[in-house]
Parts: structure tokens; sequence; C-alpha cells
């Protein structure tokens, strides 16, 4: 199964993302669907994750789904090289490294703005 990348629709950094990973990723390598798609819903709902609170990137791998910055480093994994070495963040501690990744989202739309 294709890894799934499930981020805000509405958001301008995360489209950013999307549009700056899509074409350094392995082809192939990677599907996106927004949090707000009948498909991120479902996605969301089998993970046991909120469908309603939206400030979250998802990586869904083989049933799995990994969050915040977790999925945002893992997905370097499926890119050409050399972003895959940004995986050696991964050693930060999760409560080191999401405090970052949550500030950075809730002020997402104040400091890129929304697509709609």
């Amino acid at each position: 199964m294709t890894p799934l990348v499930l981020y805000d629709g509405y958001c301008a950094l995360c489209n950013g993302v999307v549009n700056f990973t899509t074409p350094r990723q392995k082809p192939d390598a990677v599907e996106y669907a927004s949090l707000q798609s009948a498909r991120g819903q479902r996605v969301l709902t089998e993970c046991g994750l909120s469908t309603s609170d939206l400030d979250t990137f998802v990586l869904y791998v083989d049933g799995r789904c990994s969050t915040r910055s977790t999925a945002a480093l893992q997905l370097t994994r499926y890119m050409r090289f050399p972003w895959p070495l940004l995986q050696v963040f991964l050693f930060i501690p999760v409560f080191l490294r999401n405090p970052v990744y949550n500030w950075v989202a809730r002020n997402r739309y104040k400091w890129f703005g929304r697509v709609e």
C-alpha cells in the first residue's frame, strides 16, 4: 500500500509542503489527501484521531498513523537524497520536537494564510 499524507487543505503552509515534497519524492512513493476530504476523514477515524482537530500532519503507512513532527520527518524517507538525512532528527525526543511543531501549527494561518 502506498503511504498517504494527510494535511490541512486550507493551510497555505501545508499546501506549500505538499508542493515542495511532491517533485522531490521517489516516483509514486506517496499519495496526498486533505484532512477534510472523505478519504482523510476515514483514515483519521481508522487511526482513532479527531476528525475535527485539523492542526496535525498525518503519515499513514500500513494501517498505522504517525502525526506531527514524527510524520513530517518520516515523510523524508520517501524523498530522494539528501532529504532522507533529515530522519536523524527523529532521535530528538517527541516531547522536544512537538512543542515547536505545535507552535507553528497554532500560527500557520496568521503567518502563511489560508487557501480556499
